[in-house]
């Protein structure tokens, strides 16, 4: 079998639908070797993207740096014939390169004549599009419902969005599948000594509550600063909140009450944090927080219960459908619970502690290598081919 991975949004700083697509190709090359899978595109290519789009560095002052124009002139130039061109590359690659099947792992396909698959995380766009700019919604009314049109199987993160999209798309159930995410190995406890060398890297205290994503409306995090600014300042002084993430699109709200509030209460804004900082960033805090309105999966939770961290989520659908009993979860409105909750973590070292038990065996269920032969198998039921292995899937 040869498969066309297309793996255009590993290229950048990867979150959260880049690090699935990058996770999911690895364990399929390594759990299939006989098959190929090959990600758009070529090493050579993503290998020169990956250093074009490094993220600049933090070291020194902010004050003393300015923008490399012709940097920024390149990237811009770069980016406007990458798009200019990207459609008609990626149709030719498909048609010399004797694929049996296309998977496309971020929402919209490209038309190729190929056996298709299509990953769809989650449907916010459609469901709640005043939570995107308009262009994207734009973007996305003209061409999603052609991608799902064109689509033979249809791959989502969770029975919630599996449940929404035979609601809103019309899919029928065997045209659907639901595949929980995996958690990589780097996810697991950490060493002191590694915990203190990432504390000190980004100047940390001792204790700290966590929020880990891009910074976006479905996010919540408005909930989430108005509660830390409601405590008390013993409160905020003995465990203050810290958001790992850039922040994203229509957040002039949450970044005005974050720069005129929060900050000076205490709250740490790290920006977009490196991968590999990520696994002693969760395990050196107090509890991983993420009070979204609306997710298709989110990783956070799982990957910092891996880590040996206790997870405080929403009541959101599939939110809670991936964490199960094992985290404390919150209705994503509920401001006064949402504050009592970082008092109490801030007041009491063991207030989480049967969650920090409960999470560690739980992610441990959560394997990439799983996603694989689900994957697999989706792709052998599309060509028409026998299946080898029974799919399973771990329950939340």
């Amino acid at each position: 079998m040869r498969v066309l991975f297309n793996g255009v949004t590993t290229l950048k700083p990867k979150t959260g639908i880049a690090h699935a697509a990058a996770n999911l190709h690895a364990a399929l090359v390594s759990t299939f070797p006989r098959d190929t899978f090959w990600m758009y595109p070529g090493a050579r290519a993503a290998d020169f993207a990956r250093r074009f789009f490094k993220p600049a560095s933090k070291s020194g002052s902010p004050a003393n740096k300015s923008p490399n124009p012709l940097k920024s002139l390149a990237k811009k130039t770069v980016g406007a014939a990458a798009k200019l061109g990207f459609a008609a590359h990626f149709q030719a690659v498909a048609r010399t390169g004797k694929f049996d099947l296309y998977h496309e792992p971020n929402f919209v396909p490209f038309r190729t004549g190929l056996p298709l698959v299509v990953t769809v995380f989650d449907l916010s766009v459609l469901l709640y599009p005043q939570w995107h700019p308009p262009e994207r919604v734009k973007a996305h009314e003209a061409a999603f419902a052609r991608g799902i049109e064109l689509a033979d199987h249809i791959i989502v993160g969770t029975e919630a969005v599996r449940t929404e999209a035979q609601q809103h798309l019309g899919l029928a159930p065997d045209r659907v599948t639901a595949m929980l995410c995996g958690v990589g190995p780097q996810f697991r406890p950490q060493t002191p000594n590694a915990i203190a060398a990432l504390r000190a890297k980004h100047n940390l205290p001792s204790r700290y509550t966590l929020y880990v994503g891009t910074i976006e409306p479905r996010k919540n995090i408005g909930t989430l600063l108005r509660a830390f600014c409601a405590l008390p300042a013993r409160a905020r002084e003995a465990c203050p909140l810290v958001l790992a993430g850039g922040w994203g699109w229509k957040t002039e709200t949450e970044r005005a009450l974050f720069d005129s509030e929060a900050k000076s209460l205490g709250a740490i804004h790290l920006g977009y944090v490196p991968d590999e900082d990520l696994p002693a960033l969760y395990a050196g805090a107090e509890a991983l927080l993420y009070p979204s309105f609306y997710e298709g999966f989110g990783m956070p939770p799982v990957e910092a219960m891996a880590c040996g961290t206790a997870a405080v989520t929403s009541t959101a659908d599939a939110v809670r459908e991936v964490v199960g009993t094992n985290a404390l979860t919150i209705d994503p409105n509920n401001l006064d619970g949402w504050r009592d909750a970082l008092a109490r973590i801030a007041a009491d070292r063991e207030f989480l502690s049967y969650y920090r038990r409960r999470g560690i065996e739980h992610a441990a269920g959560f394997s990439w290598e799983s996603c694989a032969r689900i994957t697999h198998g989706v792709y052998r039921k599309v060509l028409g081919l026998q299946q080898e292995e029974p799919q399973l899937r771990r329950a939340a």
